[in-house]
């Protein structure tokens, strides 16, 4: 059977030079990854895009499998940083104007680099990165019932988790498959067409 290759970082980067070394060895795996695919993203190749030497990259991280997880790693949180601050803003508004919010939000945060979207949804299998979406999964599904309870006399009778659930299910479907499907579905009009028909969906939905 087959050794997985570790996935964990070597050791963290306090120093800034040392940041500054991992932050060059992260991008030049997003590039690697977006433009020759995982299988051409050695760590000889990775290490020469980012301008360091093989030794240097072993320093922080043990295979190029480690290196993906890092790329899944900073994209989520890039992507959680925007649909914090939009489950924040929406806390006062009423089910509709937040539904639309969420959505356009949600679909906007998988917009950010569609094409290593597409490559790291491939990849987080192979890298054990599954546990940390499901992490991501269930703070959103706790903000977005946090929302719902404060929203109980505008909603009609239904289970909270249920309705949980259900929206934060079919908005994530909706804005990831929009960055699967390619780039004639990421146009301003498509998108706005798919917030208008997601938010009809959820709000008719939830009253």
């Amino acid at each position: 059977m087959a050794r997985t290759p570790p996935t964990k970082p070597r050791k963290n980067a306090l120093q800034a030079r040392s940041r500054a070394t991992v932050d060059a060895l992260v991008e030049a795996t997003a590039r690697i990854l977006v433009r020759e695919g995982f299988e051409k993203a050695s760590t000889n190749r990775i290490a020469e895009i980012a301008g360091v030497s093989v030794g240097s990259l072993y320093q922080y991280f043990p295979s190029k499998e480690a290196l993906v997880a890092a790329v899944i790693d900073r994209h989520n949180e890039e992507i959680m940083g925007l649909v914090r601050t939009a489950l924040t803003e929406v806390a006062d508004l009423p089910i509709d104007k937040a539904a639309r919010k969420l959505v356009r939000v949600a679909i906007e945060a998988h917009r950010i680099d569609p094409k290593l979207h597409r490559v790291l949804a491939e990849q987080i299998p192979r890298t054990g990165q599954l546990k940390d979406v499901e992490a991501f999964n269930r703070e959103v599904q706790t903000l977005v019932r946090t929302y719902l309870e404060s929203r109980r006399k505008e909603m009609r009778k239904i289970d909270l988790a249920v309705a949980t659930f259900v929206c934060v299910s079919s908005i994530e479907a909706v804005a990831h498959n929009t960055v699967l499907n390619g780039p004639e579905m990421l146009s301003e009009k498509m998108v706005r067409t798919l917030v208008d028909e997601t938010t009809r969906m959820v709000v008719g939905y939830l009253r």
